[in-house]
C-alpha cells in the first residue's frame, strides 16, 4: 500500500500546471492503449466508450477542486451489474485506500412491501393483484436521489436495507461516507429520475437468453420457483422494453456482461496501476 498514492494527493503535494497537463496526456494514451488490447479479446469488457468523456474525467480527478465524482451504473435485472460493480470496488480496495469510494445500490431502495406479501399469502398471489417489482414505482427514487445529491455535496447518508424474501425495508441501515468516487447501480440510475446527476454513465449490455438463465438462477435462491418465478420474469422483461433498454442511449460507455468476472478486475487494476505509475513518474 505504500508504494501507491491517490492522484489527490499527488496534487496536494504540488504538481505544476504543465505536469498535470502531461499527465492527463499520459494516462488517456495509456488508457487507450488498453482498451486496444481489450477490442482484440473474445470477450471485450468495452463495448463502446465515448473518448471525450475519458478525458473531462481524468482531468476532473487531476483538479485542485475536492469534488465528488458520481457514476450510475445500469442494465436489465440479471445483466451482470453487482459483479462488474463488485469486481471493480474489488480492484479499487487492492490499489487505493477503501476511503477512495462508496457504492450505493438501488434495489436497497425498494418500498417495503412485507404487509402486502402477508396479505396476498405467496408471490404468486400478490402478482395477481397487479403489483410489479420490475417499475421505478416499486423503488423509492426520490429517497436514492436525495441521497445522491446529499453525497454529491459531500454529506454522509444512511442508506436502507431491503429483504428480497420478505420485502421488508429497514431504513438507515447502513452509513455511506461521501468520497471523491461514488458507484450507484442499479435498473434506474440512468432513467429520467436520476440520470442528470452522474458525471460517467455505464450500461451493461448482456444478451437475452443469458438474462433469463441467470434471472431464474437468482430468483430461486430468492424463494421464487414455479409460476410465480415465470410471471415475474414476463414482468421484467416487457418492462425492461420500456424502462431500462432506452436507457442506453443515455451511457458514456457500454460494458459486456458476459466478461468474466476476473477480467473485470484486471482491466481495473491496470488503468489504477497505469494512473498511479504515471503520477508517480512525475511527483
Amino acid at each position: 500500500m505504500s508504494g501507491e498514492i491517490t492522484i489527490e494527493r499527488e496534487i496536494h503535494e504540488g504538481l505544476s500546471q504543465e505536469n498535470q497537463s502531461m499527465i492527463v496526456f499520459k494516462i488517456v494514451d495509456g488508457i487507450k492503449e488498453i482498451l486496444e488490447e481489450d477490442r482484440q479479446q473474445k470477450q471485450p469488457l468495452i463495448l463502446s466508450l465515448n473518448e471525450n468523456l475519458l478525458i473531462k474525467i481524468v482531468k476532473k480527478f487531476l483538479s485542485n477542486k475536492q469534488e465528488q465524482c458520481l457514476i450510475g451504473i445500469t442494465g436489465e435485472s440479471a445483466s451482470g451489474k453487482t459483479t462488474f460493480v463488485n469486481y471493480v470496488s474489488k480492484a479499487l480496495r487492492k490499489k487505493l485506500f477503501n476511503e477512495s469510494y462508496t457504492t450505493l445500490c438501488c434495489d436497497d431502495y425498494y418500498k417495503d412491501t412485507s404487509e402486502e406479501l402477508k396479505k396476498a399469502g405467496s408471490y404468486e398471489e400478490l402478482y395477481k393483484t397487479g403489483f410489479s417489482f420490475d417499475t421505478p414505482n416499486a423503488i423509492n427514487l426520490e429517497l436514492m436521489r436525495a441521497h445522491l445529491i446529499s453525497l454529491k455535496n459531500g454529506c454522509g447518508v444512511n442508506a436502507p436495507e431491503y429483504d428480497f424474501v420478505t420485502c421488508e425495508s429497514i431504513p438507515n441501515r447502513a452509513y455511506k461516507n461521501p468520497t471523491r468516487a461514488i458507484l450507484a447501480e442499479g435498473l434506474y440510475v440512468l432513467g429520467e429520475e436520476l440520470v442528470d446527476l452522474f458525471d460517467i454513465k455505464v450500461y451493461v449490455f448482456t444478451p437475452f437468453d443469458n438474462i433469463k438463465e441467470r434471472w431464474f438462477q437468482r430468483a430461486a435462491s430468492r424463494g421464487k420457483t414455479g409460476a410465480a418465478a415465470e410471471h415475474q420474469f414476463n414482468d421484467v422483461n416487457s418492462t425492461a422494453q420500456i424502462y431500462i433498454r432506452p436507457t442506453m442511449n443515455n451511457a458514456d460507455i457500454i460494458i459486456n456482461g458476459l466478461t468474466s468476472a476476473e477480467y473485470i478486475e484486471e482491466i481495473t487494476t491496470r488503468v489504477i496501476s497505469l494512473i498511479n505509475d504515471v503520477v508517480n513518474f512525475y511527483k
